[in-house]
């Protein structure tokens, strides 16, 4: 009895299919990643997300200064701003400080991050107050979230920049940088 035999069907169209949907996959454009993660959309500066800013409230934030770096301890060395969470200032301390949680960032590193449009002027909305003793207090906030931005230093210049994101809800907030 002879042996049966099944055609055997060629490998080679099928290995040639692969290797095109292969290359047409290698070929598909996806966002590029930065150093912190995917480049955010650039958020375009509107008045109306800062509205609820501008409104009183009860919450406010003690806030109060302990950083220390190299076994050095970094006083404030200027004014703490507190500024609102929207989309163009969420874009914008993304940018400048790497995270929207919290950074520890040196001053000169900062200034050398390059802003989608530096010129929008939020700065009516950004809160200010002196830091006395490593202590500052914000009251009479709306509900929200917001940024808190203190420079330090521990003399000469190595001013770094402190960053912390902040809820409100109605209540007194301690919070230590």
């Amino acid at each position: 009895m002879a042996a049966q035999t099944t055609p055997r069907k060629p490998i080679r169209p099928l290995i040639a299919a692969l290797a095109l949907g292969g290359a047409l996959a290698a070929c598909e454009t996806v966002p590029m990643a930065g150093p912190f993660g995917p480049a955010p959309a650039p958020a375009v500066f509107r008045a109306e997300d800062f509205a609820w800013s501008t409104r009183s409230g009860g919450g406010s934030i003690e806030g109060r200064i302990d950083y220390r770096r190299d076994g050095r301890a970094y006083s404030c060395t200027g004014s703490v701003g507190l500024t609102p969470d929207t989309p163009y200032t969420r874009a914008r301390i993304r940018t400048l400080y790497g995270s929207t949680d919290r950074a520890a960032t040196p001053e000169a590193i900062v200034r050398t991050r390059t802003l989608a449009d530096p010129s929008a002027d939020y700065r009516s909305y950004v809160r200010s107050t002196t830091c006395t003793g490593g202590r500052f207090t914000f009251s009479g906030l709306p509900d929200g979230g917001w940024f808190i931005i203190a420079p330090v230093s521990a003399g000469g210049d190595d001013r770094v920049v402190l960053m912390r994101h902040v809820d409100t809800r109605g209540g007194r907030l301690s919070v230590t940088l």
